[in-house]
């Protein structure tokens, strides 16, 4: 067998050296790409985990502005006994000592008030009946802003137990009634709004909660 020549010999050593180096080559760019990818999916697990936080943090923070406006009187508010306002099931006329009223004889069906807004006049002794099942009322005067009725409706179109309709004779531009609860608002961007329907939207004060806001009188 012929040996080597010293310039072979040299040549197979540069390039056992140049695999070498390929081979270190290959083994860094693996590292690196997995030293990347490491990085990329901790700092995704990590982005998701602080979202998660995030989010979390923000819904204990609504369940805990929603339990202090639950707790806390809306200012202005007018209360009137619910042990003396009557309940009774009646087809007659009723004359309620307030308006829009806030309880007492009504109709037995119920106006519907599943977020509906109606563009009428409804009737009060439905209205009530609506309000004995938890449902918050809102109306509006002449005097409203086309503008401030129109925010309102859609507030009231996204609330279940809610129903809205004008009533020209009431005192206030835009009034928010429960059983046995009223407060007069000027704009739809009062706190109070908010406020009301938080605490009044099947509450406490509802003598039948969980009684049916649909199949009930709708809108002629």
């Amino acid at each position: 067998m012929a040996s080597r020549t010293p310039e072979q010999h040299s040549r197979q050593s540069r390039i056992a050296e140049m695999r070498r180096a390929d081979q270190a080559r290959e083994r860094r760019n693996k590292i690196v790409a997995i030293s990347v990818s490491t990085a990329i999916v901790a700092g995704l697990v990590g982005f998701g985990a602080w979202v998660l936080i995030d989010q979390k943090q923000d819904e204990k923070k609504k369940e805990q502005d929603a339990v202090a406006a639950r707790k806390s009187p809306v200012t202005g508010e007018q209360t009137w006994d619910a042990a003396k306002l009557g309940r009774n099931h009646v087809q007659t006329p009723v004359k309620y000592e307030m308006n829009p009223p806030v309880g007492g004889d009504h109709h037995p069906r119920w106006m519907n008030c599943n977020g509906d807004v109606y563009q009428n006049p409804i009737p009060e002794v439905n209205a009530v009946h609506s309000l004995e099942h938890g449902a918050v009322w809102v109306t509006y005067s002449d005097k409203a802003p086309k503008a401030e009725v129109d925010k309102l409706a859609e507030k009231v179109g996204k609330t279940p137990y809610t129903l809205m309709s004008p009533v020209k004779e009431q005192t206030g531009a835009i009034m928010l009634s429960a059983w046995g609860k009223q407060v007069t608002v000027d704009s739809a961007a009062d706190p109070r709004v908010a406020q009301f329907f938080t605490k009044y939207v099947q509450g406490p004060q509802t003598p039948e909660p969980g009684a049916a806001c649909t199949n009930g009188l709708a809108d002629k």
